[in-house]
């Protein structure tokens, strides 16, 4: 697909190491990402890295480990903005040269005053425009007692900007609401608003889709391109997301950092499905769709003007719903991670996976996410289990009649050879009549004994995949629990 202006579709994730990728951040490259691939064009990866003093170590390896796990491959890059420096000084040179920048020698004790009387008058902070029309004198003077300068756009004090957005339409800016914006920093680093238009522009970025947070500086930009004699790119806007509550996103609402989801065990798909419907939908009705459907549909027409409302219960669904579609040698090897990282030290390693995969087998139906599958299967692979003992008693158990119980089963379980779930409750299951109980009664009083657990996986299921040894020394094991 080719661009209005006749260009080839060419997009670009533009992040900031100035902390981790939040979900915001990735939504943003994930639908310029589908945006790309949806139009056979080009996903580019720019590392916007001029903010040397907010700069995160670190942040530049989680942002290419976070892409990269969630699968949105770059064409180009990454470019690192730091590199580039040369190409904005001279185009600040450019702009001064033609008298449409200035240079501002205002201290930042001055800049600070400013914004306290303006914020004492209640006026919206903004430059003053002390230094746009200094006389030469006066310059000369500033630059001979040591001041360095910041480079700021000579913006029209009259008129407005119009420009189309792609999601919201036209958007109108009156030019008395803007100010002055700096170009180029005293320390001779480019401000967001300078690098990212000249690289766009080098780039042949032909769409710009970013959060809707940055609706407000496009006028800005749509002047610097006009101040340059440059085609400015298509613009669209995203929406916000925001938490159930509709507050900003915060951690209160769960994790922030595309890595914790990482951590917590969800899935790349389940993921890129969930952010997908942050912000645009397909109907009122598809919640699921893989990577491939997503590609095919993604449209900017059916992103959303109205804020995206985060819910990790929904996310939570939607990553299980993509584990049990996982077949079993997928969800070992999904599994396998979590389980040597999260059971016990004293644990055996390495892990079985013939035995992994059976354990798995028996809850892959319950699990949300990968990280909560050792708690989950943990007691299978542990040699003793500790849990309350009052959990062995009932309303018709007490200690005599659990002990008789757990000693009954014990012996019958000795005796099968055979050690499989139908053989195993065939065994069993009629004994709870010669103990005078209830079916229910004995078995969740087994469970107990075998899992130290009311809630896990079918009882006999459980036990045939624990094995015989296991299971006879845990009912040795629950007897010594009883009170005498």
């Amino acid at each position: 697909m080719q661009s209005e202006s006749g260009t080839s579709v060419r997009v670009r994730f533009a992040p900031s190491p100035t902390g981790y990728p939040h979900l915001g951040n990735i939504r943003t490259a994930l639908f310029n990402w589908l945006f790309a691939r949806h139009h056979d064009g080009k996903f580019i990866l720019r590392i916007e890295d001029t903010d040397i003093t907010r700069k995160v170590e670190g942040a530049v390896e989680v942002i290419l480990d976070s892409l990269q796990w969630l699968g949105l491959d770059w064409d180009e890059g990454p470019y690192f903005q730091s590199q580039r420096l040369a190409i904005y000084r001279e185009t600040v040179h450019k702009l001064l040269k033609e008298g449409h920048a200035y240079l501002c020698y205002c201290s930042p004790e001055r800049l600070e005053t400013m914004r306290h009387e303006q914020a004492k008058q209640k006026q919206p902070p903004k430059y003053d425009r002390h230094c746009r029309d200094l006389a030469q004198e006066e310059r000369t003077r500033l630059e001979s007692s040591g001041a360095t300068p910041v480079v700021r756009f000579r913006t029209p004090l009259e008129g407005e900007t119009t420009f189309h957005d792609l999601v919201y339409g036209l958007v109108t800016f009156r030019h008395d609401t803007l100010d002055d914006f700096v170009l180029l920093k005293s320390d001779g680093y480019p401000t967001y608003h300078l690098a990212n238009v000249i690289d766009d522009h080098v780039m042949t970025i032909s769409h710009v889709l970013r959060a809707e947070e940055w609706l407000s500086s496009t006028p800005r930009h749509v002047l610097l391109y006009q101040a340059l004699n440059w085609q400015a790119p298509q613009f669209g806007h995203l929406p916000m997301i925001l938490g159930p509550d509709r507050a900003k996103l915060s951690k209160r609402h769960g994790s922030t950092n595309i890595n914790e989801y990482q951590k917590e065990g969800y899935l790349p798909d389940a993921m890129v499905n969930f952010l997908a419907l942050l912000g645009w939908s397909l109907d009122d009705r598809t919640e699921v769709l893989s990577r491939e459907e997503l590609i095919k549909q993604f449209s900017l027409e059916r992103v959303g003007k109205t804020a995206a409302v985060f819910n990790k219960d929904k996310l939570e669904w939607m990553n299980g719903f993509y584990l049990r579609k996982l077949n079993l040698g997928e969800y070992v090897q999904q599994a396998m991670p979590f389980l040597n990282r999260d059971l016990p030290g004293f644990v055996k390693r390495p892990l079985d996976e013939a035995y992994v995969g059976e354990v798995l087998s028996l809850i892959k139906e319950r699990a949300k996410t990968l990280a909560e599958i050792p708690q989950l299967a943990s007691f299978f692979f542990l040699d003793e289990i500790q849990y309350d003992p009052g959990l062995l008693l009932g309303k018709k158990l007490d200690a005599q009649a659990a002990a008789k119980a757990i000693t009954v089963a014990s012996r019958q379980l000795q005796e099968v050879e055979i050690w499989d779930a139908t053989t195993l409750e065939g065994n069993v299951r009629p004994l709870a009549g010669e103990l005078n109980l209830g079916t229910g009664e004995l078995f969740g009083l087994l469970r107990i004994v075998v899992t130290g657990r009311t809630a896990a996986p079918p009882l006999f299921q459980t036990i045939a995949v624990l094995g015989k040894k296991k299971c006879l020394e845990r009912f040795d094991a629950a007897l010594r629990l009883l009170p005498a």
